[in-house]
């Protein structure tokens, strides 16, 4: 079998964030083994294939912050789908204290 390619060891890394919390994209390169490579995950997220079921919304930023645009499908997507597993998404934040994963 061969290795899982980068954006697969993301995809995997994000499966499994437990519903109720959030990681940074940081958090996610470093347990993908990419280092500080933190930018690339976005792009690895939105690479996802059609008809997923890998909790993309779950991956913020390292302050608690939304990273979509305020307003945008985008955006009200992510804070609809945090609100509705009991993340406090408050003026485009979540508490990353309280929700942050802790694996």
């Amino acid at each position: 079998m061969s290795e899982p390619t980068k954006d697969q060891k993301i995809w995997q890394v994000v499966a499994a964030i437990p519903l109720g919390q959030v990681a940074s994209y940081g958090q996610i390169a470093a347990m993908a083994g990419l280092g500080r490579q933190a930018r690339y995950i976005g792009r690895a997220l939105g690479k996802l294939p059609a008809g997923h079921s890998i909790p993309w919304f779950r991956v913020i930023r390292s302050n608690g912050q939304i990273a979509f645009p305020e307003g945008s499908d985008a955006y009200e997507t992510q804070v609809g789908r945090l609100k509705s597993e009991g993340v406090e998404v408050t003026n485009g934040r979540v508490p990353m204290r309280r929700f942050q994963w802790q694996p």
